[in-house]
């Protein structure tokens, strides 16, 4: 045995077990046993999704749509384009253009995120017919007809957008002779578009 090499054997096992008398009076088990907590999570769920570079390379007008993520609506950036023309039939323009990203199938990304869509796909939209407000938006899809996240989807989108009159509220129809109604979106539609419907009245007016 090297004599030299003792005392520094004897140090290094004193101040091991010190080491390990710290660690238990902390609460902290020593171990020699190598740990795995797992990898740290990739994505937080709901997170904005990065736009895609199809979606970035896009020319036209920036918009947000509602998707559902759990169980609230969350609004995501698109775009849409709108050619030039009279200011009322472009409002009818923008909100078709919404539609179609409402019922588009979110992207990869969005997926991935936790995104989703009840919006069905084919859905149009039309201005005012003889006799209803001049602000009228009629679907092709009777608004009672639709489920209470769809309906939610396309009422926060549209009143968060130039198709909806200046108070943020939005008249819709459907394709048949029912009057249409004035919905709004609410902080309980968005938390909970499952639960709680649009809350609407009769537009008046026309």
């Amino acid at each position: 045995m090297n004599v030299r090499t003792a005392p520094r054997r004897t140090r290094g096992l004193l101040a091991a077990g010190a080491l390990a008398v710290l660690l238990a009076g902390c609460g902290i088990r020593a171990t020699e046993v190598p740990t795995d907590f797992g990898p740290a999570p990739s994505r937080v769920r709901c997170s904005p999704a990065e736009p895609e570079a199809s979606t970035r390379a896009e020319r036209g007008l920036p918009v947000q749509v509602f998707l559902l993520c759990g169980s609230s609506l969350v609004a995501v950036d698109r775009t849409v384009r709108v050619p030039d023309g009279a200011a009322d039939s472009r409002r009818v323009l923008v909100a078709q253009g919404l539609l179609d990203e409402l019922s588009r199938e979110p992207s990869a990304a969005e997926q991935r995120a936790g995104y989703s869509t009840r919006v069905r796909r084919g859905m149009t939209v039309r201005g005012p017919r003889s006799g209803d407000p001049e602000d009228t938006l009629r679907l092709s899809t009777a608004p009672a007809d639709l489920t209470s996240a769809g309906l939610a989807q396309i009422v926060c989108t549209f009143s968060d957008s130039a198709a909806a009159e200046g108070d943020g509220s939005v008249i819709l129809g459907g394709p048949d002779d029912a009057r249409p109604r004035r919905y709004e979106c609410t902080d309980e539609v968005r938390s909970r578009p499952d639960e709680e419907e649009p809350p609407s009245s009769e537009a008046t007016g026309g």
